[in-house]
């Protein structure tokens, strides 16, 4: 991830935190997002912001749009 990147990021998390809700989806799983960030500081700043107050919700299963193909097939 560049490093502008990063920080536009913790800037958006921190100028709404405590305002305004975050709603973030990824296909990337939590624990991998520390590496994907690549930079220790910044990467606790984000992770702080989106872990305070935050309700977390893992989906697990098999994909639904593979599921729907296999119907066509």
């Amino acid at each position: 991830m560049y490093k502008t990147t990063r920080l536009s990021i913790l800037q958006m998390l921190e100028n709404r935190y405590g305002l305004k809700y975050t709603l973030i989806c990824s296909q990337l799983p939590v624990e991998k997002w520390y590496n994907y960030i690549d930079e220790d500081t910044i990467a606790d700043a984000i992770m702080d912001r989106l872990s305070a107050n935050a309700h977390r919700f893992e989906l697990k299963g098999e994909s639904l749009r593979k599921k729907k193909s296999e119907k066509f097939d």
